[in-house]
């Protein structure tokens, strides 16, 4: 009776799944697997144009056969572009930042990425990938530009540009497309334009303090207004611009200049006329404030005022003042030279 008991049990495991007396109780939990990247302190990194900035990626432990990948999401096409693959051991770089970064590997765990004299277009997202088989891990960091963002028109008035024509009048006046997050700091600190204007994902906003009656109403909440995603090449706005500090200095020569005696007076000095981005950096930057309208390169007249005062404008608040666009003939500035 007890040997056929015996052959029963022995009978009952058999035929139950090898792994069940070896299951862990119900509730218990599974073992963590190890995080090796360590999560950064501070995911944004703040720095200035011509600076030298670090984006940290520490590991715990070295996997074996892994990989560290640097990418950027470019906020115009959403796309991530590689920036450094590295095995540790040696690494590759691509891309337009190739010649502007290198692994700072203070210690055999570092894979933090410098990127030396900082510019406009780095600003963004980057994302450290370490690379390990099936179990992959990311973290992401923003480096962030302090600058300022202006609006920008042409010569020939307002809602002029697409979206290609706005990029390219950035980048020629010493700037680029704003982001939308520089635009709403920028509505923060106080930017109320009326004006539409492309930011760099090919959006349009306005940035709006005072809600007004060809603003869209006195009854629309203040706020960064939005016509959503527009077609780049049919459809026209002004821009907002964004730039950053200057490796330079922008100074005053006071005269009754015309345009081409405006660019020859600073060319006399070893400088250029200065571009309205750069204006802009002096103001933000360096507190450049004079009361003197003065030539800049793409024919406007302009000038910067940090402690406003009823002569100067009689605004109250500080800004760049424009006086537009008039002749080039005209003999009444003086001008702003820029030298690096």
């Amino acid at each position: 009776m007890h040997r056929l008991l015996l052959l029963s049990c022995l009978w009952l495991l058999a035929a139950s799944p090898a792994t069940s007396i070896f299951q862990r109780p119900t509730g218990t939990p599974a073992p963590l697997r190890l995080q090796y990247l360590l999560e950064p302190l501070h995911p944004t990194v703040h720095t200035q144009r011509g600076a030298t900035a670090t984006l940290p990626c520490v590991l715990r432990a070295l996997p074996h056969n892994y990989r560290v990948k640097w990418s950027k999401v470019e906020p115009a096409n959403y796309r991530e572009n590689i920036i450094i693959i590295t095995n540790g051991l040696y690494h590759k770089n691509y891309g337009p930042l190739s010649p502007r970064v290198r692994l700072r590997h203070s210690h055999r765990y570092d894979a933090s990425l410098t990127i030396t004299d900082v510019a406009l277009e780095d600003e963004g997202r980057y994302r450290c990938q370490l690379v390990n088989g099936l179990e992959d891990e990311s973290i992401s960091l923003m480096l962030h530009l302090e600058g300022v963002v202006f609006p920008y028109q042409p010569s020939n008035g307002r809602y002029k540009f697409n979206y290609h024509e706005a990029k390219r009048a950035c980048e020629q006046q010493d700037s680029r497309l704003a982001t939308y997050q520089q635009l709403y700091k920028a509505w923060t600190e106080g930017l109320d334009w009326c004006n539409a204007g492309w930011i760099l994902d090919g959006t349009v906003h306005y940035p709006i303090i005072n809600s007004r009656e060809p603003c869209g109403g006195r009854l629309l909440l203040p706020g960064v207004r939005t016509y959503g995603a527009r077609d780049k090449q049919k459809d026209r706005f002004d821009a907002f611009c964004f730039t950053s500090a200057l490796q330079g200095q922008v100074y005053f020569i006071r005269g009754h200049l015309n345009f081409k005696e405006a660019g020859q007076a600073c060319r006399n000095h070893g400088a250029a006329i200065a571009k309205v981005g750069q204006l802009y950096s002096a103001w933000k930057f360096s507190q450049l404030d004079r009361c003197d309208g003065g030539w800049l390169a793409d024919g406007s007249v302009r000038y910067p005022i940090t402690t406003p005062r009823e002569h100067c404008g009689g605004l109250p608040d500080p800004g760049v003042r424009s006086f537009g666009f008039p002749s080039k003939e005209m003999r009444t500035y003086g001008t702003y030279c820029f030298v690096g």
